[in-house]
């Protein structure tokens, strides 16, 4: 990690999982970091912690998925200096209903907090990233993506359009490297949402989710976490436009 210490990194998510298991780990590696989230009290115990590790450490409570949010999120990272990009760790689940029955305002959350987030970050990070010639846009994906289950439409699809984004921006510039982080089955609190959904096709949500605790397949955010740290490690050309998975990472 020796690339990024005293530089500055932007994580959405933090306040809990895998987004905050993920911001102490940077911090412990000299990380400075602007961190994101909508739970404001979370996500200032996150930054406190992150500081306690010797780092600089900024705050913006908010939705990424709001211009002014994610404009602030990218100013203060400028701010803190060496700004060299994000990881958008942020999203949400809304298990159980069937695909017509998910209510608005529940499909636009899932939409905002993978979908239209990823593209304001992006919007107010490449200028800044471009001009000086180099910078990372991370973004958290799924095997939701190219899977149907029934009772995650909106998750599935919404994972799937933030994956091509991605691939988007990789076929637009190389000067920012980006790809996609899918984490695994980490134990988080949307295993607890799927594993209690409700709704029409909440059977089977906790049909697919319920197992995977029960056997142990379960990873714990911070697993996930160090893995994408550790992958932070790898040459621009080693990660530009893919998508690696967990699963299929050696171990440290």
């Amino acid at each position: 990690m020796s690339f990024f210490r005293n530089k500055t990194l932007i994580v959405t998510g933090a306040s809990r999982g895998i987004g905050r298991a993920l911001a102490l780990i940077l911090a412990a590696r000299g990380v400075n970091l602007v961190l994101s989230a909508r739970s404001e009290s979370d996500l200032q115990e996150s930054c406190e912690a992150c500081r306690d590790l010797g780092v600089r450490a900024k705050c913006v409570h908010g939705n990424a998925a709001e211009a002014e949010v994610a404009e602030r999120l990218v100013l203060r990272a400028c701010d803190l200096g060496d700004f060299q990009g994000f990881i958008h760790a942020a999203g949400v689940l809304a298990p159980g209903p069937s695909a017509w029955e998910l209510p608005e305002n529940l499909f636009c959350d899932v939409m905002d907090a993978s979908v239209k987030a990823a593209y304001q970050l992006a919007r107010f990070s490449y200028p800044p990233l471009l001009r000086q010639g180099s910078g990372f846009a991370v973004f958290f994906g799924s095997g939701a993506a190219r899977k149907t289950l029934p009772g995650t439409a909106a998750y599935c699809a919404a994972k799937a359009a933030e994956e091509h984004y991605m691939r988007q921006l990789a076929a637009e510039t190389d000067r920012v490297t980006a790809f996609v982080y899918r984490p695994g089955i980490v134990e988080t609190r949307m295993q607890k949402e799927g594993r209690n959904a409700e709704g029409g096709q909440s059977e089977n949500v906790q049909g697919a989710f319920r197992p995977w605790k029960e056997k142990g397949m379960l990873v714990t955010p911070e697993q996930a976490a160090e893995k994408l740290a550790d992958l932070l490690n790898r040459t621009c050309m080693e990660l530009h436009g893919k998508t690696f998975d967990y699963r299929e990472l050696p171990e440290a």
